[in-house]
C-alpha cells in the first residue's frame, strides 16, 4: 500500500522521451514552447467566473464536482454521483469536504489516467501541495487549497493571468445575448480576451421533445418567423452574425453522425411544418438535420465563421443517470466513426470554398489515417482537430500524432483544444500537448527526418500559429 505521506512531485522530464538522445533534443523543444501563451479556441468555461471574479468556494467544487472526467472514473469506482455533489448546486462545507475525501480515498483508481497527470500538475503547481492525495492525507490538502483559494491570487481573473491565457473560448447557446461577453469587453479593469462560440445542437436535433420551444424562442430572440423553414434558416443566420459582432470566431457542431445529404427546399419546408405540428417522423427529422447541418457549411462560406464537427456520441448512455443528474455528468459514449461518404455532399459543395475552415474532432482512432488525415491531405478547408474527451492522452496522443502526419503533415491540424469546464486543468492540459509534441518531433529530429530547427519552428507552430490560423485569431 502507499505510503499516506509520500511526496508529490511532478517529474520535470514526464511524457518526454526516455531514450537520452532523443530526450536532449526533446528538453531543448519544450523549453522553447513552456511558457508561449495559452490559446484555446475550444472550451466550456463560464464567462461569468471571469465576469464577477468571485473566488472559488472549495477544493471540491474546484477540482471534483464540475469535471465529468474526475466524476465518471469514481463513479465507475463504485462511488454514488450524489456523493460527488453531482447536479445538487452549492454544497455546504461539509458536504464539500466528503467529496474531497472521497477522491483522495479513491487516488489509485487514476494511476495511468491523463487526469491523474491533470490533477498532480494543478495541486504542485498552482497550489503548491507536495504530499500525494489519498485518505491520511485529504483534509491535510482541502486546508491547504482552501486556505488558498481565499487569496486575491487564487480569484479566476489572477488565475486567468497566471496561465498566461491569450484567447479563452466559451461555448454558448444561439439564443444566448451574450451578456456576460459584453460586460468583459466594456470592463476597464479586464484585459484578457473572452471570445462566444455558436453552439446550435439542440436547434438541429427536430423531434427532440424540447425543440418546438426552442425554434419558437430562436425565432423570438432573433425577431425572424419561424413558423416555416426559411425562417428557421434566417433566424440561424442572423443569430451566427450576432455572435461573430460580439466576438465569435468559430460554431461547434456535435451530432449523432456526420451526414450531410441534401433536401430539395420543398421537402426541408414540409418536414420543418411536419415537425413543428409534431407529426414528422423520425426518418425525415435526421434527414432534415443532416441537411441543416449542410447549410451550416453554407453560412460558414458566407460569415467566415470555422466549423467544428465531432460527432460520434451516444449523448445520455444511461437513461436514469441522465434523468437524475442531467447532460453532462459522465455517461456520454463514443461511436464508430465515419466521415468520407457522409461528408462528401458538403465537401463537394465547399471543400475547395476559399472561405470555409471545417476542424473535424473524432472519438474513433481507427479514422485517423483511414479517412480525417486523407481528407486533411485534400481539401484545403479540411482540417484535423486534436483529440479530445476520451482521447486526449498521452498514448493516443502520440498515435494521432503518428497517423495524422504521415498524411496531412503538421500544418492541416487544428492546434491543441482543451474542451474543459475545470479552470485549473487549463494549463496542465496545454502543458501535456506541449510535452508531447515537444517528444514526437524530437524523434524525428533524432532520426534524422528533421533538422533541429524545423523542429523548433513547428513545435512554436503547434501552440500559436495553428489555432490562430485555423479558428481565425
Amino acid at each position: 500500500m502507499s505510503s499516506p505521506t509520500a511526496h508529490l512531485a511532478p517529474h520535470p522530464d514526464r511524457l518526454l522521451p526516455a531514450d537520452p538522445t532523443a530526450l536532449g533534443i526533446a528538453r531543448r523543444l519544450y523549453s522553447a514552447v513552456r511558457d508561449l501563451p495559452i490559446v484555446s479556441p475550444h472550451g466550456h468555461v463560464d464567462p461569468a467566473t471571469l465576469l464577477h471574479d468571485t473566488p472559488f468556494t472549495d477544493p471540491a467544487a474546484l477540482f471534483v464536482t464540475p469535471d465529468h472526467y474526475v466524476t465518471r472514473l469514481l463513479h465507475a469506482s463504485g462511488v454514488p454521483l450524489s456523493d460527488l455533489g453531482v447536479g445538487q448546486g452549492p454544497l455546504e462545507p461539509e458536504e464539500a469536504r466528503e467529496v474531497w475525501r472521497r477522491l483522495c480515498s479513491h487516488w489509485h483508481v487514476f494511476r495511468g489516467t491523463p487526469v491523474r497527470y491533470w490533477l498532480e500538475s494543478e495541486l504542485a503547481e498552482i497550489f503548491g501541495i507536495t504530499v500525494r492525495p489519498g485518505p491520511q492525507t485529504a483534509d491535510e490538502i482541502y486546508d491547504r487549497i482552501a486556505e488558498r483559494l481565499t487569496q486575491p491570487a487564487y480569484r479566476p481573473r489572477a488565475l486567468y493571468d497566471q496561465f498566461r491565457i491569450a484567447v479563452l473560448a466559451t461555448t454558448d447557446d444561439p439564443t444566448d445575448d451574450l451578456a456576460a461577453h459584453q460586460a468583459l469587453v466594456a470592463d476597464p479593469t479586464w484585459t484578457g480576451r473572452v471570445i462566444p462560440t455558436f453552439r446550435p445542437d439542440r436547434y438541429l436535433e427536430v423531434g427532440a421533445p424540447a425543440w418546438s420551444d426552442d425554434v419558437v424562442r430562436l425565432g423570438a430572440v432573433s425577431g425572424v418567423d419561424t413558423a416555416g423553414y426559411a425562417g428557421w434558416v434566417e433566424a440561424m443566420e442572423s443569430r451566427r452574425a450576432y455572435f461573430k459582432a460580439h466576438g465569435a470566431v468559430s460554431t461547434d457542431h456535435s451530432h449523432q453522425d456526420a451526414r450531410t445529404d441534401p433536401l430539395e427546399a420543398a421537402d426541408a419546408d414540409r418536414i420543418y411544418r411536419d415537425a413543428v405540428a409534431g407529426r414528422s417522423s423520425r426518418p425525415d427529422e435526421v434527414a432534415l438535420r443532416r441537411h441543416m447541418l449542410l447549410e451550416m457549411a453554407r453560412m460558414s462560406t458566407e460569415d467566415g465563421l470555422t466549423m467544428t464537427l465531432h460527432p460520434g456520441v451516444r449523448r445520455g448512455h444511461h437513461g436514469p443517470t441522465l434523468a437524475r443528474f442531467g447532460a453532462d455528468t459522465g455517461h456520454d459514449i463514443p461511436l464508430r466513426g465515419d466521415f468520407t461518404d457522409p461528408l462528401r455532399p458538403l465537401l463537394e459543395r465547399f471543400g475547395t470554398h476559399p472561405n470555409l475552415t471545417l476542424v473535424l474532432f473524432t472519438l474513433d482512432e481507427t479514422v485517423f489515417s483511414r479517412e480525417l488525415a486523407p481528407l486533411a491531405g485534400f481539401y484545403p478547408s479540411v482540417y484535423v482537430g486534436a483529440p479530445w474527451w476520451f482521447l486526449d492522452a498521452p498514448e493516443a496522443v502520440r498515435r494521432w500524432r503518428a497517423a495524422i502526419t504521415e498524411s496531412a503533415g503538421f500544418t492541416k491540424t487544428s492546434g491543441f483544444i482543451d474542451d474543459t469546464r475545470a479552470f485549473c486543468s487549463i494549463p496542465a492540459r496545454h502543458d501535456m500537448a506541449r510535452r508531447l509534441d515537444s517528444g514526437y518531433l524530437a524523434q524525428l529530429v533524432a532520426e534524422h527526418r528533421l533538422d533541429e530547427d524545423e523542429a523548433q519552428e513547428t513545435a512554436v507552430d503547434l501552440v500559436t500559429g495553428r489555432p490562430r490560423e485555423v479558428f481565425g485569431l
